[in-house]
Formats: C-alpha cells, sequence, structure tokens
C-alpha cells in the first residue's frame, strides 16, 4: 500500500496519499491557489491598496506561523522515524528570519508601516487555526501536512504569476519570486515526500483527521486572500 490507502482505492498506483488528495479536492486546491486576488497579479490589475494590505496582514501571519513551524519541529523530533525530516523543518524554520526581515523592508519601500497594524478577522481565525495545531494531542502526521500545504498554497500561487505569459508588474516580480521561485518549489515537494511517509503508517482515524485538517487549511488561504482582495 501507498499512502495510507488500500488497493482497492488505487492507493499503489496513482501515487501517495496527497496526490490523490489533491486529484480528489482539485476544485478547493485551485480555489486557492488561483483566487481573484493572485489572478488580478497575474494579469497586472491589481489593486495597490489589496497588495498592501496583503503585506501588513501576511506580515502578523508569519509571525504566527513562527511558532507554529517551531511546534512542528518538536513533535517530528518525537515522532518521525526519518532523521532528515528534522533537518529540512530546521532549513524552513532558519528562512522563516529571512522571511520576516523581508517583510519589513518591503513594507518601507512601500511605505507601510507594520507598528500598528491590527490582524483582521480572517487573520485571527487562521492564526487561531495554527495555535489548535500546536498542542500536544495533534499527531505529527496531521501537522506536517498542514505545514506543507501552507507552503505549498504560496509556491503554487507566485509561481503561476511568474510565467511566461504573465503580466505581473515588475514591482510585484520580487514578491511573487520570493515563493515562487524553483528552490522553494523543491522545499515543498519535499514537505510533501515527509507527509507521504506519515501518511503511509497511519491509521485510518489519524488520516481522516489529516485530511480535514488539510482542507480547513484551504479555506483558510481564500478566507486569507479574500481578505487581502477586499
Amino acid at each position: 500500500m501507498e499512502g495510507g490507502e488500500s488497493k482497492k482505492d488505487g492507493g499503489d498506483e496513482c501515487g501517495g496519499t496527497i496526490e490523490i488528495w489533491l486529484r480528489k479536492h482539485a476544485l478547493n486546491f485551485t480555489r486557492a491557489t488561483r483566487h481573484p486576488f493572485i489572478l488580478s497579479i497575474r494579469d497586472g490589475s491589481v489593486d495597490i491598496a489589496s497588495f498592501k494590505r496583503w503585506l501588513e496582514q501576511d506580515y502578523l501571519f508569519v509571525r504566527a506561523f513562527v511558532a507554529f513551524a517551531a511546534s512542528v519541529l518538536i513533535k517530528a523530533c518525537k515522532e518521525s522515524e526519518n532523521g532528515s525530516d528534522m533537518e529540512v523543518l530546521l532549513q524552513g524554520i532558519s528562512a522563516l528570519s529571512d522571511e520576516l526581515a523581508w517583510f519589513k523592508s518591503e513594507a518601507e519601500k512601500w511605505g507601510v508601516s507594520l507598528s500598528g497594524v491590527s490582524p483582521q478577522p480572517a487573520n485571527l481565525s487562521y492564526c487561531r487555526f495554527l495555535d489548535s495545531l500546536m498542542s500536544q494531542e495533534v499527531e505529527y502526521t496531521v501537522a506536517i501536512t498542514a505545514f506543507w500545504a501552507i507552503e505549498t498554497v504560496y509556491q503554487d500561487s507566485f509561481a503561476y504569476c511568474l510565467e511566461v505569459e504573465s503580466k505581473t508588474p515588475h514591482e510585484l516580480k520580487e514578491t511573487c519570486k520570493r515563493w515562487g521561485n524553483a528552490a522553494f518549489g523543491h522545499y515543498c515537494r519535499t514537505l510533501q515526500k515527509m507527509a507521504n511517509r506519515q501518511l503511509h503508517k497511519a491509521p485510518g482515524d489519524v488520516i481522516k483527521k489529516t485530511e480535514a485538517t488539510f482542507l480547513q487549511v484551504l479555506d483558510k488561504e481564500i478566507d486569507f486572500w479574500n481578505m487581502s482582495h477586499g
């Protein structure tokens, strides 16, 4: 078997559990990665006020994401049988320091003050969701899959804005390259393999919980784009 799915479900023929879910929930994934906000960046019609709103709110989100990433690392140390998981997650966490510095630099470039920014309801909801995943009761399988999904939505979304036929404004290309670059894509595929390894050996109840969490991530991402898009 592959990805905790039985042969009857096509688990050994159609890839791991993640790949099966991406096909099964293709509409949800597309709504998260081809949101009107992303499409507006790609076709050059983006409202700069919306971009600035996203910049402010995502800075706050990343600060909360740091704590979540650290909790995933702790779970990996305790529950993962693959030593490389810890190394991959450490790499991701170390990159978050640069990411926060980038947000500050980008905000200064756009004349955005981050000091007095308050999280909007969709952001607060997403951060509370991250807090719930940090609980000791949440299995590493659930947490690493959520971690993969969060990173992958950004990678897939912003990579779409870098395709040859895109009309992404020059001043926004640096933002798109931050998450849409090939190296970050490789990192996300590595996280996907890590999640698949966990799902392969997970019991049925954990697989169901993980799938539900994956769908929650997509919903939270859509809400976040909606908030940014205004």
